[in-house]
Formats: C-alpha cells, structure tokens, sequence
C-alpha cells in the first residue's frame, strides 16, 4: 500500500498554485512551453503554475472553447469527463492547430500565452478563432508512445 496520503497532496497544491494553468498537461508533457509558466516541485511531483492573471484569463477562455469545439471532433459525448488522452490532444493538438493557423506550422514548440494572446490581437475574440483549423490539429495530433 502506498504511503501517500493523496488528499494532503492536493490540499498542499491547491495551497501552493495561485492561478492554475488550464493547459498543464500539455506543458507537463513537454509538448508546448509558455512564458508564463513556473514550474513547481511539491511532493517528488512536477506541477505548473501561471505567474500572469491576463494569460491565465486568455488561456482559460481558449481551453474552454477548444473543449466545446472539440467534443464533435473526438466524437465525445457532452455530459462525458475528459479522459487524459483526449484532454493531451485537445490542449497538444489544439495549441498546434492555432499555431498553424497563425502561420507558425512546423516551428519549435508553441509559447501558449505569446500564441493565444498575439491570436487574440489578429482575431479580436476568442470565439472567432479558425475552430475548423484549430480542429485539424486535435483530430491528428497523436500523443507520444509509452517507452517499452
């Protein structure tokens, strides 16, 4: 049996993580990097925190309308939870897809608050970003094999 007492984690990181990073996946699977992010070790853990209010705001508005346009493209049901692979190719695949619509495809690894909020600047609401585009990115992005 494990010696983790896994509510007293989440209390002590919910103390410690003033604004949560909605994509923290995504950054903890090294598959996007953001200038706003700072890492964090608590308990033999890695965790991401945002260290700026108005990009959190931005990429919390961003998550929740790639979660809505996405949903039909990962054939989810509505009242269904994210599972984690989902959740890796909706932020993975939907922070590469705005990438691409901004012209950047095939660069290095996204900055997710530089991209949401130049992508904010260039569409003027989060609402009226390329979704059909966007939607390319989840649909084929596929996250990294197990090792083994």
């Amino acid at each position: 049996m494990s010696g983790y007492n896994e509510a007293a984690y989440k209390d002590a990181r919910d103390a410690i993580i003033a604004l949560k990073c909605p994509f923290e996946r995504a950054l903890l699977s090294r598959c996007v990097n953001c200038s706003a992010a700072k890492r964090l070790l608590l308990a033999e853990r890695e965790a991401i925190t945002c260290s700026d209010a108005e990009a959190n705001a931005r990429c919390k508005a961003f998550h929740e309308a790639l979660h809505r346009n996405a949903r039909f493209a990962l054939h989810m049901d509505p009242d269904q939870p994210w599972p984690f692979g989902k959740e890796i190719r909706a932020q993975c695949g939907g922070i590469r897809g705005l990438q691409a619509s901004m012209g950047y495809e095939g660069e290095a690894s996204a900055d997710v608050a530089a991209l949401v909020r130049e992508a904010l600047a260039r569409f003027e609401r989060i609402d009226a970003f390329p979704y059909s585009q966007i939607m390319r990115g989840v649909v084929h992005y596929e996250p990294r094999k197990k090792r083994g």
